[in-house]
């Protein structure tokens, strides 16, 4: 139990409850440990143990008998102590971000595989910024978390590597073909890339670029890259005129004037791919308010099909890299990975594209 106020209120969660706000009983303000709930329910330690893990071969009654007890009492189960004598059925999820709209649905599917397991999922937030990985990842560690899922990480893959020989680690968005410690879980994203190319061509555009970020220093490994690799590709491939991806750096003061520059530009390009949908709406955004028309004067997709893209007014065109499937192949891969796998796993998503009036429909 947490201990909060001079009223001596407490906050408790329950498994599949709200968060709720209580007095503690009269006179049990002392800790309340498995033993107490144990002599409480008139059943042995090793009951409640089985109860609180959800165990198999716990009947009913036991188990209504146990949960009635913790609740009265407020009896939160010690993850550290269960890490002490095996798994703590919980796992660390570290995001490089929480600004992007994608992903929920990843983390939705991470939940939808990990809940009926009876895990729990902790998450992290990197923020792009390697010290903070590290310090995350070393606090899943300690806190005996039975393991990992990193979303698009920023590490090098040797650091991740020596962290996996310590706690098992899926990691997603993370295009690396040499990994042998950890597994990999990704979009297609040079399919990805290619399948905007070949939606603009079958609309009549010739003229096609792509809005891409600036390198950072995950570039090599990163989700960008290999769609700008497959964009150049499907180009190619459709005999069509190559033109210099154009990259802005996500953190630059001034990204609205560089667009609106862009967009002013008499060479620019006359469909434009963009590496997300974080800047397709943005761009769609700006090109409206300069009173470019889309897609008359410029047709947009983007990329995660996030549910912006799909409101009336916007109307985005976008590649859907399903999020939640991400998620869930990203959980039972772990899974397995926890249950003793030696293995390396890389799977890999097949993109769709999702039309829509941006692109011209």
């Amino acid at each position: 139990m947490i201990w909060h106020g001079e009223d001596d209120d407490f906050i408790q969660w329950d498994k599949g409850a709200s968060l709720t706000v209580r007095k503690p009983p009269e006179g049990k303000h002392e800790r309340v440990t498995i033993r107490t709930v144990a002599a409480h329910a008139g059943v042995s330690v090793t009951a409640v143990s089985k109860v609180t893990r959800n165990a198999y071969g716990v009947s009913d009654a036991l188990r209504r008998k146990v949960e009635e007890s913790i609740a009265c009492l407020g009896y939160r189960p010690s993850r550290a102590a269960q890490g002490l004598r095996g798994k703590t059925h919980t796992i660390g999820v570290l995001l490089i971000d929480i600004r992007n709209p994608f992903l929920p649905d990843v983390i939705g599917g991470i939940n939808a595989i990990m809940a009926p397991a009876d895990y729990r999922a902790m998450i992290g937030v990197g923020e792009s910024r390697s010290q903070l990985e590290t310090s995350l990842i070393e606090s899943m560690i300690d806190y005996k978390m039975d393991g990992l899922v990193m979303v698009a990480p920023s590490l090098p893959a040797d650091i991740i590597s020596e962290y996996a020989r310590q706690i098992p680690i899926v990691a997603i968005g993370y295009h690396d073909s040499s990994v042998k410690t950890f597994d990999t879980v990704n979009c297609n994203d040079q399919k990805g890339a290619a399948l905007a190319v070949e939606a603009f061509e079958a609309h009549g555009y010739r003229d096609i670029g792509m809005l891409s970020l600036a390198a950072g220093h995950a570039h090599k490994v990163s989700v960008i890259r290999q769609r700008e690799m497959g964009f150049k590709k499907a180009i190619r491939l459709a005999g069509l005129d190559e033109r210099a991806i154009f990259k802005i750096a996500l953190e630059a003061p001034d990204r609205e004037k560089i667009m609106r520059d862009y967009i002013n530009d008499p060479s620019r390009p006359r469909a434009v791919l963009c590496w997300s949908d974080l800047d397709a709406i943005k761009l769609y955004d700006i090109a409206t308010d300069m009173g470019v028309k889309v897609p008359d004067e410029l047709a947009i997709i983007g990329y995660d099909n996030s549910p912006t893209t799909s409101l009336r007014r916007i109307d985005l065109a976008s590649i859907d890299q399903g999020g939640a499937r991400l998620g869930e192949l990203a959980a039972q891969t772990l899974l397995t990975r926890i249950s003793g796998r030696k293995e390396t796993v890389k799977l890999l998503n097949d993109p769709t594209l999702v039309s829509r009036s941006s692109l011209g429909v």
